[in-house]
């Protein structure tokens, strides 16, 4: 072989190598990608005697026994079905069961915005699985909305429908529309993905009664192979009809006593149990990546079915063993490494050894034993939601550090195989400690047709301690809860006042921090300001007292976002320390002052660093002069600013008084900080030069008494015009004085303002010509942002860009006042002064309506800096401006808690067979109102569906003039032609009113906000068309299929129809 040939040989060989050695990097990848621990970032439950995990864990912990007899009035269906004796065919000889404390009955529809009528359609488990899960994603710290349109999986499991058995039971002539989507299994995940938008996998789960950790394993499976990044996991299994119970009695599957006495020698059934738990799944990588709260691993899962076996529903202790070996290698992990398992063990004779001995041939190779459990000795069988119940307790096992009493355990059944491997029933509590050992648990479903599955899962990672080192601290933290309504928001107050009360070692700051950033916001608004659980906790109970409190807030979110108004002070606000808690604790307030000391520095002509000037010193002489009095005020004005806006607290204007104006210029975008501080600097040092013999004071009298008052003088001006019997005069010392005194012996009261020159006077007149070459130095942009001028008090985007405008600023007069009713005039509704003190605030309401705006003062001498920033944020936040709370807490590090998730305002929604109606009425019922006469029944077509898919114009006739017009809509337009022109409107959407709330079947026809869009409201495809109907039926004239998607809310509809239908096809005699 030639050189260059072995060179070229040896050449390929490294390149195979390698390539091969990136080939087995991507296989290994690829393998740990399949076998990726997945998180449990989050998770909710409903179960017997326990609404919550918390309350789980409690029930687990003490060891309590929730099986009770069947409760009155929604489960009393049972009744006429119970006789104890089992030999009589027909009946139940149990009613004891893990019954839920909440009623299957009552659901909070308009929270999920479902209709009335919808609802009294939907089977109580769908319902169950829309709250339960989203209390999941609350307690996981998710805000839903962020999700939506995420690769979000949802995975279900359900097995069963009761309520179905109610609904074939009723006349055929009452069967609506919603029955289908409302009881048919795969809805139960669809509305999931549909209410919060949702595009992952979605699969609702029936495998018996291992559908919920069939439906996990399914989520686990989605999530390592990429089809999701997050996953909704669990099951559902309620009880309302007694088809079931007959089904089960029948066949001698339950328990006489109604106990699971699961691996004990007196097995005789199952209890039955009911409920629902929904886990927050996602890879570890990612959750980590992100900071979720982790509250323990999946490491692997299996599935499997076991084939034939002597009979369907006999199980295959072969099988079983066989999915839990393939959970172990999907892990990674041993049989002996093992601690726990929860087990299916649903206390039968045939059930419980096969399950056991399978379990002691995988694991028989230990020193440890192996300890076994089953939560259905405390909550019953919850059949599909019985695997995630197991697993849920499993989690909290892990984080509590303790395995719980198995119940009903007093003599171990003879027909498992105890001695051949170390093995323990959980009889008594037993403690389960964290070591530097990894501690696992195995839980197990197995499904009446022979479905297995197995999940094997491990405790959180550790998490790296708080470094106090690293983070800032505030003083006062402000809490923030909301509600969709009034009496929501106030249970929620309640409920956060015991949770603080039975939880007082909480760290306030991370309650905060978890309402504020992990939690969506809705109308009903409430914010507090306190520095501890306790005082929190005193002015929750104050507030459920009626008392008032100053820092407490309560308001409802605007309907659109509202106009504020950024109000920069002028000089005589400013004192020495102003913003020194903020400069302590706000690292953005604290960086910028720094950045305006460093230009400040640069620029030179100041003896006294910034800084050195605001906190460093006690003599207030420095800051009173001009020179210095100016930059400082427009370094902290400006950082204020910077501070609000990092918290996506934008004004829609800004406008400053006097030296004010220079900072609401660079926030508006017409100077850039550097020049806005050079301005600022040259101005203050070249008035500071001229001559201290002037004066300025403050008239409670008008534009009008005060020019007369000056009209001979030549050393006298107006200063500002802050209010209709609002004037400040500037001038000579002298001169002023004897104005003062004029005006004095007219009864006008007078202030002499605390400023060191003449400001906005021709004493100013000397520094005119060396300021406007420092003017003439800086670039000036048009505002980016409404930006009011004082010289005029109107909205003038070119005239700040003239730099003879900021010469001209330094002698002409303030115009305040018509700066304000330039803001009332724009519809600005919110008025935040951002300056040391509340100056300019108290002159801006008197401008205005006495209850008109809301005026927010930032800082206040007399109060703490961080106090007064937090009130206003307050106020802010209730009356529904949008604040963006990650970037309000960043840099703090503070953690997710747990607080309690929204409180659900249930009403009853039910067809009840025993009526000749259902409770919520079906879209064949008539409307009926007030003003009209009786329509004949309108109900949606084929035709009208069609219309929807593929709309046409139906004619523009009148139909009026048909044969057969209905006598309601000659009702409905002779009394719009009767009524007043104003009041048409109001008559209209009281009519629209009517025939939403029959339409949704809402019975008590509650009124809604002429801004919220039908669809909102619980109204689809189906009754949209609907509606149509009925109202083009009450007007008779023809309308568009598609008319409520061009016209989505009350109010644009009754102007499309006043304005542009009724217009054109009705003669008013206006």
């Amino acid at each position: 072989m030639s050189e260059n040939n072995e060179q070229r040989y040896i050449q390929l060989m490294k390149i195979a190598s390698q390539k091969i050695a990136d080939l087995q990097s991507e296989i290994e990848r690829l393998k740990q990608k399949e076998r990726e621990p997945i998180a449990i970032v989050g998770m909710s439950c409903r179960l017997a005697e326990a609404d919550n995990p918390e309350a789980f864990w409690d029930l687990l912990s003490n060891g309590v026994d929730a099986i009770r007899e069947a409760p009155k009035g929604h489960h009393s269906y049972l009744d006429p079905y119970y006789d104890p004796d089992p030999d009589v065919p027909g009946k139940v000889y149990i009613r004891r069961a893990g019954f839920l404390n909440q009623s299957p009955t009552d659901f909070d529809a308009s929270f999920f915005g479902i209709s009335p009528r919808e609802a009294a359609s939907l089977d109580p488990q769908h319902r169950l699985v829309m709250e339960v899960a989203w209390e999941a994603l609350e307690n996981a710290g998710f805000v839903p909305e962020k999700l939506a349109g995420s690769q979000t999986g949802v995975f279900i499991g359900i097995c069963a429908n009761d309520y179905v058995w109610q609904l074939v039971k009723q006349d055929p002539v009452e069967t609506d529309v919603y029955i289908g989507s409302g009881n048919a299994y795969s809805p139960v995940a669809g509305r999931l993905s549909y209410f919060f938008d949702f595009t992952g996998p979605c699969l609702a789960v029936d495998t018996g009664c291992a559908s919920s950790l069939a439906a996990i394993h399914l989520a686990v499976t989605n999530l390592r192979r990429g089809d999701c990044n997050l996953a909704l996991a669990g099951g559902v299994q309620r009880y309302v009809s007694p088809e079931y119970w007959l089904n089960l009695c029948k066949s001698r599957m339950l328990s006489p006593d109604g106990r699971c006495k699961t691996f004990a020698a007196g097995a005789d059934g199952y209890a039955r149990g009911e409920g629902c738990g929904i886990i927050v799944l996602k890879r570890l990588s990612d959750a980590q990546a992100d900071g979720d709260n982790i509250l323990a691993l999946i490491r692997g899962t299996a599935h499997g079915q076991d084939g034939r076996t002597s009979g369907l529903t006999v199980p295959s202790g072969s099988s079983q063993q066989n999915v839990i070996r393939r959970a172990l290698a999907n892990a990674g992990i041993k049989p002996k490494d093992v601690n726990y398992i929860e087990a299916h063990g649903t206390g039968t004779s045939l059930g419980d050894p096969i399950e056991a001995n399978a379990l002691i041939k995988v694991f028989r190779q230990r020193e440890e034993p192996l300890i076994l459990g089953s939560a259905k000795t405390n909550i019953g069988h919850l059949e599909g939601a019985a695997g995630v119940a197991g697993l849920i307790k499993i989690v909290l096992s892990l984080q509590n550090e303790l395995i719980p009493q198995h119940l009903h355990f007093k003599e171990p059944s003879p027909y498992i195989s105890w001695d051949e491997m170390p093995i323990k029933v959980a009889s008594e509590q037993i403690p389960w400690p964290a070591t530097n050992k990894t501690r696992f648990a195995g839980v197990s479903s197995l499904g009446f047709t022979g479905i297995n599955v197995h999940a094997v899962l491990s405790e959180a990672p550790p998490v790296a301690p708080k470094s106090e080192a690293e983070t800032w601290k505030r003083p006062l933290h402000l809490l923030t809860l909301s509600a969709k309504t009034k009496p929501a928001l106030e249970q929620m107050v309640r409920n956060y006042e015991k949770h603080l009360a039975t939880h007082p070692n909480l760290e306030w700051a991370d309650v905060c921090y978890t309402t504020n950033t992990r939690r969506s916001h809705f109308q009903e608004r409430l914010a507090v300001v306190a520095d501890s659980v306790s005082r929190a906790r005193e002015k929750l109970l104050a507030n459920l007292a009626g008392a008032e409190n100053t820092n407490l807030f309560k308001g409802s979110k605007s309907e659109s976002q509202p106009q504020i108004a950024f109000l920069f002070t002028g000089q005589g606000s400013q004192y020495l320390g102003m913003g020194r808690e903020l400069y302590e604790t706000q690292p953005i307030f604290r960086q910028v002052l720094e950045q305006c000391q460093e230009i400040l520095n640069a620029i030179g002509n100041q003896e006294k660093s910034l800084l050195s000037l605001l906190y460093q010193s006690d003599d207030t002489t420095l800051l009173e002069q001009t020179a210095y009095t100016q930059p400082a005020l427009f370094a902290i004005e400006y950082a204020l600013t910077s501070m609000w806006k990092s918290w996506g607290l934008e004004p829609t204007v800004v406008m400053g008084h006097s030296v004010g104006e220079y900072v609401a210029a660079c926030v508006a975008g017409i100077l850039s900080l550097e020049d806005g501080l050079k301005l600022i600097a040259a101005r203050g040092q070249l008035m500071q030069k001229l001559p201290d013999s002037g004066e300025m004071v403050s008239l409670l009298a008008s534009v009008e008494q005060v020019a007369e008052a000056i009209k001979d003088t030549d050393l006298v001006s107006i200063a500002a015009i802050n209010g209709s019997e609002s004037v400040v005069i500037s001038g000579e010392q002298e001169a002023v004085r004897l104005v003062v005194q004029k005006l004095e012996h007219k009864g006008i009261k007078t202030k002499r303002l605390k400023v060191s020159h003449a400001f906005h006077s021709d004493l100013m007149k000397p520094m005119l010509a060396e300021f406007r070459q420092v003017v003439q130095e800086v670039t000036f942009h048009q505002p980016k942002l409404n930006f009011i001028p004082n010289v005029t008090g109107n909205f003038e985007p070119v005239l700040p860009t003239d730099p003879e405008y900021w010469v001209d600023h330094v002698v002409k007069p303030v115009r305040f006042a018509d700066g304000v009713e330039t803001l009332h005039r724009e519809g600005v509704e919110i008025f935040a002064e951002i300056g040391p003190q509340p100056i300019l605030l108290g002159m801006a309401r008197h401008c205005l309506p006495s209850e008109y705006g809301t005026w927010l003062p930032t800082l206040q001498r007399e109060q703490s800096d961080w106090q007064g920033v937090l009130q206003a944020l307050g106020q802010l936040y209730v009356i529904g401006v949008a604040i963006d709370w990650e970037s309000f807490h960043r840099d703090y590090g503070y953690r997710q808690v747990g607080v309690p998730t929204y409180p659900w305002q249930r009403e009853r929604y039910w067809i009840d067979v025993t009526h000749t109606q259902p409770l919520t009425q079906s879209g064949t019922q008539s409307v009926a109102h007030s003003l009209l006469g009786q329509p004949s029944p309108q109900q949606a077509t084929g035709k009208d569906f069609a219309d929807l898919v593929n709309p046409e114009k139906s004619g523009t006739e009148d139909i009026l003039k048909q044969k057969g017009r209905e006598e309601t809509s000659l009702n409905l337009v002779e009394q719009l032609k009767v009524t007043e022109k104003e009041q048409r409107k109001a008559l209209l959407i009281d009519h629209i009113q009517s025939l939403l709330s029959q339409v949704l079947g809402d019975k008590q026809e509650r009124n809604f906000s002429l801004s919220q869009g039908f669809f909102d409201l619980g109204m689809d495809s189906m009754t949209s068309v609907e509606l149509r109907n009925r109202l083009q039926n009450s007007i008779g004239i023809s309308l568009s299929s598609t008319l409520f998607y061009k016209y989505p809310t009350a109010e644009a509809l009754v102007d499309y129809l006043i304005q542009d239908v009724l217009a054109t096809f009705v003669k008013f005699d206006d």
